[in-house]
């Protein structure tokens, strides 16, 4: 069973799942063994590895240590072209669909895919939505775009329909790294009402209350990195 025929699975059984994602840039692994015990005691559905700077070794690197002791998916959360490393389980192919930047929408996609194509990584095709979170992020900064507004959940829902219809396999609600306010609930629910496929959602999500919530309002799978990180999240 492909990770995306998986995911769907959940998603009809309504079962709900978290993962954890990993910034290798922010990764020692001379410490690896400490870090592969918290994610044992978190014990996550995935693991996410992707990041804005990240070089493409510790990339690597990390991708092939995680493979060889873990048991769960890896899943690649690329922040450019250069993000691939063939170790992984799978990739989120992430198109910005809620900014106008059409290098995020297309362009970085035709300088990826002939890596892709070769790679043997399972391509999940997903429609990136950045919606405000109370600051600048590095997403919105590297991009070029401007987040959709958190009062704006027709606006969110709009994007949404509109990547399903233009064939995404999954939709991201994403609120960025390090967010002073999650994603709206009344959005995820939204967008989780009228859209069929799974819902990511992700970018302040400091507690585990906060992803009770996040799931409540209809997120299939919610993801905590920088709480994770600061060994905060509780």
């Amino acid at each position: 069973m492909t990770l995306y025929k998986y995911l769907k699975k959940q998603k009809q059984n309504q079962r709900k799942m978290w993962a954890i994602l990993l910034d290798p840039d922010k990764v020692d692994l001379k410490n690896f063994e400490q870090l592969y015990k918290r994610i044992q005691n978190a014990n996550p559905d995935l693991l996410l590895v992707g990041g804005s700077f990240l070089s493409e070794q510790k990339l690597d690197k990390l991708v092939k240590k995680l493979k060889k002791h873990c048991e769960l998916p890896v899943v690649l959360f690329p922040g450019s072209p250069a993000q691939i490393t063939s170790h992984a389980d799978a990739i989120l192919l992430l198109s910005l669909i809620s900014g106008r930047n059409a290098e995020y929408l297309i362009g970085k996609h035709v300088e990826s895919a002939p890596i892709l194509y070769h790679s043997g990584l399972e391509v999940i095709p997903t429609g990136y939505m950045l919606i405000e979170n109370g600051r600048s992020t590095s997403v919105e900064y590297i991009s070029n775009t401007k987040p959709i507004p958190r009062n704006k959940t027709d606006i969110a829902l709009a994007t949404a329909l509109a990547g399903e219809m233009l064939g995404m396999k999954m939709l991201y609600l994403e609120a960025g790294s390090g967010a002073q306010k999650p994603v709206p609930l009344k959005m995820i629910s939204a967008v989780s009402k009228h859209s069929r496929l799974p819902i990511i959602v992700g970018g302040g999500i400091k507690t585990k209350t906060r992803m009770l919530k996040a799931w409540a309002a209809g997120a299939d799978l919610v993801i905590v990195g920088t709480a994770f990180e600061n060994d905060g999240f509780a």
